[in-house]
């Protein structure tokens, strides 16, 4: 029987056909491991209608109501500082109101947990006004969830004539667990539910630069649904209409009308209409629709405008997605660090490739991103998310011209590390574990303000 060789992509050693080397470096990819990556993407990939973290709650609300089979009358919410602090000053799409309670309010009226991230999709007028005297009524009391670690917690119990029904969501925007609150907020990792995938970053340059076209093209749909957020914010005036600033001739005099500039303004604008409130479904990464944004618009329109291939912008889309995904897995759904500084190494990634980058200019241009952006904060979801979105898009350009140029910010720098899987835990680590004083910092801000 022949037994095939194949070279180590990470230390040169020869490796048998089960496509480990000997110091157990991934060398290809298997069939069965590609359709767990292609599941794993579907996963993190979905659409979403407004910012996840009052969708996510909403839901939860939903849920609690279907259980408890009739109109609540009271409801109690239990929620993590992380899920606190994202819901507080975001639009809730089709109100034209701000933060949790009319999210809450309408996903008991009007929720349905089926449609996941989508929850309020049915919202009309008149249940926008049932919505607003279900608050008028004081029927909703919400608190932080005291002594748990789980950063992504809600919990919903609705009671209606002396029944009462609860439903919890915790470690996934929709993932629904049946443990104990106790249990469950510091166990919820291991809902079975839920896929894992360990992934590093040359498994995810070769699953998107060599798997079959026909299976990844479903990225296609976050250009569908980003790029149409984007024009559809120009319609309206959303946020602080960043992207349509950028869009004007006082803008166009200081940026020019250059690639770069669309590519701000096409990301900003999509990020206005969702932080603002409008009913556009923006195609969400890990849990976050900005990440989404991020991870999409600057690839498609470089794409667009450098007349690259469709195959070749189906390839960077992905691999701007799952760098993305990859990078979550061990900084967390929610952390102290903005979501854009992981999406904007993506779409870096993504930009490198379409510029005719290989995986080595790959490595540098997330090197120089991690230079860079490190330590930007997450002060809540709100309008001034697309201020954030735009710094990172602006570096991930950068960066990606820098790396192919060669260049690279050194070992000797900062916390960047030879190896880029250890570069990008070096950021990791300090986003998850060191900043979580920042966390409670912000959080105690943003509650201690007169407004």
């Amino acid at each position: 029987m022949l037994v095939y060789l194949h070279i180590c992509n990470f230390c040169s050693n020869f490796a048998l056909t089960n496509a480990i080397c000997p110091v157990g470096h991934t060398t290809m990819i298997s069939k069965e491991q590609r359709e767990r990556i292609l599941s794993l993407v579907r996963q993190e990939v979905v659409p979403a209608i407004g910012c996840t973290e009052p969708m996510c709650v909403a839901l939860c609300t939903a849920r609690a109501t279907e259980k408890l089979g009739c109109r609540p009358e009271k409801i109690e919410v239990q929620l993590s500082a992380n899920i606190l602090k994202n819901a507080m000053g975001v639009g809730i799409p089709g109100t034209g109101m701000t933060g949790l309670p009319i999210a809450i309010a309408l996903g008991a009226l009007i929720g349905k947990s089926a449609y996941q991230l989508e929850v309020l999709k049915d919202l009309t007028p008149e249940t926008l006004e049932q919505g607003k005297r279900f608050l008028a009524e004081h029927r909703i009391a919400i608190r932080q969830k005291e002594g748990i670690t789980e950063k992504l917690y809600a919990e919903v119990t609705c009671t209606a004539g002396g029944k009462s029904a609860s439903a919890i969501i915790a470690g996934g925007h929709t993932r629904f667990v049946d443990e104990t609150p106790q249990k469950n907020a510091n166990a919820s990792h291991t809902n079975p539910e839920t896929l894992q995938v360990p992934l590093n970053l040359r498994l995810v340059y070769d699953f998107a630069t060599t798997a079959p076209l026909d299976e990844i093209r479903f990225i296609l749909d976050a250009r569908t649904y980003n790029m149409n957020a984007a024009r559809e914010a120009l319609k309206g005036n959303y946020g602080h209409n960043l992207g349509k600033t950028i869009d004007r001739p006082l803008s166009k005099g200081i940026f020019g009308n250059s690639i770069y500039s669309h590519i701000i303004s096409r990301t900003a604008s999509a990020c206005d209409a969702r932080m603002g409130g409008a009913m556009i479904p923006v195609m969400s990464n890990s849990g976050s629709g900005n990440q989404g944004i991020c991870a999409t618009n600057p690839v498609c329109v470089y794409a667009k405008e450098n007349e690259n291939t469709e195959e070749e912008l189906i390839r960077a889309l992905m691999l701007s997605h799952l760098t993305a995904i990859y990078i979550k897995q061990s900084l967390g759904t929610l952390s102290a660090l903005c979501g854009c500084v992981v999406a904007s190494i993506g779409s870096s990634c993504g930009i490198t490739y379409l510029m005719g980058g290989d995986y080595e200019h790959i490595c540098f241009a997330v090197k120089n991103m991690i230079a860079n952006l490190t330590g930007m904060i997450c002060d809540g979801a709100k309008p001034a998310c697309s201020l954030k979105i735009t710094s990172g898009v602006s570096t991930a350009l950068l960066s990606a011209l820098l790396a192919m140029e060669g260049k690279c910010v050194s070992s000797a720098e900062g916390i960047v590390d030879d190896c880029v899987d250890r570069s990008i835990h070096n950021l990791t680590s300090i986003g998850a574990d060191a900043m979580c004083k920042t966390d409670d910092m912000v959080l105690h801000i943003m509650t201690s303000k007169s407004c």
